[in-house]
């Protein structure tokens, strides 16, 4: 019986956790922890090891690049670490260089696996990692809205008093400030959401700055997006065919082409199986392309 193994390339705060919710949730028999700090590395592999007598057989081991070979998932974390008032977007050009020599090795030992990219800005690092490989699109899935669109749920709930999972509703875009809510499809149960504009406005600024209060307040956002990406893990690995507004190259959606961008995909064990076109409103559709041009112009900006 074929094992599954998942790598992690970057044990870093957002990596480490990664892991440990993994490991918490027995989503692999394998998890390996692959960091240039490898004494970090092993750290957290010993750490995790000596709770496996309460959990399952989960095998957790810090390895090299050619741990990769054989693995279904390779999850990128690793970076430049965001700091308090930097955009996502200003961690280009300081986060490029680290995935040529990342991505560089991966290809070396792996070929059939699934690419799973959360490093940001995690749409350009997708877009830049899906040019390199010559993959198949579909197997390079950037995190891209996902926890956007969690935080967005959750501040809908947490205002009318309703639990978040009961919340259908969008966060599309970029993965940062260009990000835009559909209100126009946001609902409960089928029913519209009764909010005015100020308060539509107020939810949404709360949803797209979460992460600078959260980065001001302790340095680091962690504890969502392990959890989102580990809801993405269990969509591929148990071949879910899952919605999820996860990053993925856009062709011709609402006239937006050649650009990662987070839209609702089903995903499965193939990885993005397909992309769903919301039918947003024409004042959504503007807002889609601006944030489609803003990473397009940095995108040219930077490919050789």
């Amino acid at each position: 019986m074929n094992k599954t193994k998942i790598v992690i390339i970057g044990v870093g705060a957002v990596g480490a956790t990664t892991a440990y919710t993994l490991l918490l949730r027995e989503r692999a028999d394998e998890i390996v922890l692959i960091d240039a700090n490898q004494g970090k590395a092993r750290g957290d592999a010993i750490d995790m090891n000596h709770g496996l007598p309460f959990l399952g057989k989960t095998k957790v081991w810090a390895g090299s690049y050619e741990d990769c070979r054989g693995a279904n998932l390779i999850i990128i974390t690793a970076g430049a670490a965001q700091k308090p008032g930097e955009s996502r977007i200003d961690l280009l050009k300081r986060n490029i260089s680290i995935f040529e020599s990342i991505t560089t090795e991966v290809f070396k030992y792996n070929q059939d696996g699934i690419l799973l990219i959360a490093s940001n800005p995690v749409d350009i690092m997708s877009y830049f990692t899906w040019k390199k490989s010559q993959w198949p699109v579909h197997r390079i899935i950037g995190s891209g809205t996902l926890l956007d669109s969690a935080r967005f749920r959750y501040l809908i709930g947490e205002e009318l008093g309703i639990d978040p999972r009961s919340v259908h509703a969008h966060i599309i875009g970029e993965h940062g400030d260009s990000e835009l809510p559909v209100w126009s499809l946001a609902n409960i149960a089928g029913t519209r959401i009764p909010f005015d504009e100020e308060q539509k406005d107020r939810i949404f600024r709360s949803t797209r700055d979460a992460a600078y209060e959260i980065i001001t307040a302790k340095g680091a956002t962690y504890y969502a997006i392990a959890l989102a990406l580990d809801r993405i893990c269990t969509a591929i690995l148990r071949d879910e065919g899952a919605v999820l507004n996860v990053s993925t190259l856009l062709q011709d959606y609402h006239g937006v082409s050649d650009v990662y961008l987070g839209v609702p995909c089903v995903v499965d064990r193939t990885g993005v199986r397909e992309v769903l076109k919301l039918q947003i409103s024409e004042d959504e559709k503007t807002l889609l392309h601006q944030s489609a041009e803003k990473l397009k112009g940095l995108i040219n900006s930077i490919e050789v």
